[in-house]
């Protein structure tokens, strides 16, 4: 009996820290759009040669399309706007299934070097997935020549069934790492449009299921960013829905207890309503994108520098 728990122990100790995981797939991946499932999952692009842009970073695992509206209104505030597809995203399970984080990371990093040569200031804003990138691309390039000149970060998770910060994402994920011996996904498929939502959130893009494999690579990057949150040195936009249902609002509080030297603008919304989404994709809700990209571009043209905290 005592050999059982012993064995249970080490078991579940093992599942839920993932010590031995890593990122081993370091193949550089290259974007080509013609694989899309459809032309709504392509980079949505405004790009007329003016001095400052915003690189927006889409999330896990959907789209550029999340970002039509606010794409289009940065465009209209006069920044140039890059939404870009991530090779894989959009295209084909089965490739899909092979990358992680560290690819994505890297395909993100060389269109954000890229950009940054070429524009006076650079900022980015990412949802989710996205958000976390944010945060570790402000970790990765603060106190660099590259460094972004602002960045804002939505929804943004840096801890994933975490006991210190009373984080519980998803418990049966603390299996994944022996799921992942023998399972890809679980009911893995292509998402055109969620029919059954409204608000906005019937027009997501992307695939549906679960990718267990993948699940396990942004855990252990969420890990390591979060270990990393006290090297960004950049103004910051950081906001968070409370009854967000995908990524537990707590992770604001962490983000803010290790960046709060750098966060201008702290945004702990509630939307308010009857919507069949997860309060989570919040750039995309119809009732309160306005409201939300007015306050961001605000934050762009530095009317929130130093006032909030």
């Amino acid at each position: 009996m005592l050999f059982l728990i012993i064995f249970i122990a080490i078991f579940l100790i093992i599942n839920w820290t993932r010590p031995f995981y890593s990122d081993r797939n370091k193949e550089i991946l290259v974007s080509d759009e013609s694989k899309c499932f459809s032309e709504d999952a392509k980079s949505i692009i405004y790009n007329k040669n003016r001095a400052e842009a915003v690189l927006l970073i889409h999330g896990f695992p959907t789209t550029p399309k999340m970002y039509t509206y606010a794409a289009k209104r940065l465009d209209e505030a006069g920044y140039d706007a890059y939404a870009p597809l991530i090779p894989t995203f959009g295209s084909n399970i089965k490739d899909f299934e092979k990358t992680n984080y560290t690819q994505w990371f890297t395909f993100i990093c060389s269109y954000y070097e890229d950009l940054r040569k070429k524009y006076k200031k650079l900022y980015v804003l990412g949802i989710s997935m996205g958000g976390a990138m944010t945060l570790d691309i402000g970790e990765k390039y603060s106190n660099t020549p590259l460094a972004p000149d602002r960045i804002i970060a939505i929804s943004s998770p840096v801890a994933y069934n975490n006991i210190r910060f009373g984080i519980y994402t998803n418990l049966s994920a603390m299996l994944a790492p022996t799921a992942a011996l023998f399972i890809k996904n679980i009911n893995a498929r292509i998402v055109y449009s969620r029919p059954e939502s409204n608000d906005g959130n019937e027009d997501w893009n992307g695939y549906g299921g679960t990718f267990i494999k993948q699940g396990l690579s942004l855990a252990a990057a969420f890990d390591r960013i979060r270990h990393n949150l006290k090297r960004i040195a950049v103004p910051m936009y950081v906001m968070h829905d409370k009854n967000d249902q995908t990524v537990p609002f707590k992770n604001l509080a962490v983000i803010e207890k290790y960046c709060h030297d750098y966060i201008y603008v702290k945004r702990e919304v509630e939307m308010k309503g009857d919507f069949k989404h997860s309060h989570h994709s919040l750039l995309m809700y119809h009732s309160v994108q306005k409201e939300y990209m007015d306050d961001i571009i605000s934050f762009l043209r530095g009317s929130y520098d130093r006032k909030e905290k």
